[in-house]
């Protein structure tokens, strides 16, 4: 499977909006410029709920550089989706990275990816206070993306919080069952996905289930991505129960040899799982609205991830 990483750059392009100040002349030139006088004594205009400031719009292209360079698929097929959910969408992929980033530590210092889990727990909370509590989530541009993004549509907390208490697993415990691999999953990916959905403003069951089993799909074959970087304190995503129906230890998955049989036939196992949940997603999709559809766009590099490994025989 080490042949299947790729290292795709990117670069970010960001407008820059240019705002010209018009200075007035003198009273004597005025009375030849009946508009100039009357643009002097105009009074400001007064900042709507769609103005964005400079302090925002750093926050916005601050969270997606975030998304870029950790989070590329992802960044892609957020930028194809509608001008007014773009922003928003960046603000809860960034936070998901964040949360990402902070549990990797927990090998060598596990007690401070404890504590930062805690520190974005904890400012979930501060993001749903009223604007006018004080807080540090003024301070941290992930945050105020966020607080920003709860203004101003409606988000459901449980799935943030999701996204931070399914990264409290600690990263050598393994998964027992294929049942609790997806589990893992669903918490991860389709927590985010279904926040997306919410952004559109779309109740429909059929989207929500076909969010939960592509969330899966994406999930999973995020973890066999990773096999390759896994540490020897790491265990892999390969449940227990698929290693010892084949007899294959994670030393075995780790080193992934061409010629071993039987770590090919529990990675086959395990993207079978991925590959049904990401066909009955795409059942579910003429049944989705079409407003919506573009929030399941990372199907294309989960199915492209998925086909390379049958390709290469799964190792």
């Amino acid at each position: 499977m080490r042949r299947l990483l790729q290292n795709n750059n990117g670069q970010l392009y960001v407008s820059q909006l240019v705002t010209r100040y018009v200075s007035n002349s003198g009273a004597g030139s005025a009375l030849h410029n009946p508009q100039k006088d009357q643009r002097k004594h105009q009074q400001p205009k007064t900042t709507t709920k769609n103005d964005v400031s400079k302090g925002d719009k750093y926050c916005s292209k601050y969270c997606m550089g975030l998304v870029e360079k950790y989070d590329y698929e992802n960044y892609l097929s957020t930028l194809l989706l509608p001008k007014e959910l773009r922003p928003a969408a960046f603000a809860l992929r960034a936070f998901n990275v964040e949360i990402s980033r902070s549990v990797g530590a927990q090998i060598s210092e596990p007690q401070i990816a404890k504590m930062r889990l805690k520190f974005w727990y904890d400012s979930i909370d501060k993001c749903f206070e009223p604007e006018g509590s004080k807080s540090y989530v003024k301070d941290q541009p992930v945050l105020k993306e966020l607080k920003r993004t709860i203004g101003a549509r409606r988000i459901n907390k449980i799935y943030l919080r999701r996204l931070v208490t399914a990264r409290e697993r600690s990263s050598n415990q393994a998964f027992e069952t294929l049942r609790e691999l997806e589990d893992y999953a669903d918490q991860t990916c389709s927590s985010l996905l279904h926040l997306l959905v919410e952004l559109s403003d779309v109740k429909d069951l059929q989207v929500d289930h076909a969010a939960s089993h592509l969330g899966k799909a994406q999930g999973i074959a995020m973890l066999l991505r990773a096999i390759p970087h896994a540490g020897r304190q790491q265990s892999v995503c390969v449940p227990l129960e698929v290693l010892v129906k084949h007899g294959v230890s994670q030393e075995r998955i780790l080193r992934s040899d061409r010629t071993d049989k039987g770590v090919e036939e529990c990675v086959f196992e395990v993207a079978s799982v991925a590959n049904s949940h990401l066909k009955l997603a795409r059942q579910m999709l003429p049944q989705v609205p079409r407003q919506v559809r573009k929030i399941f766009l990372p199907a294309v590099a989960t199915e492209g991830y998925l086909e390379r490994l049958r390709r290469s025989q799964f190792l």
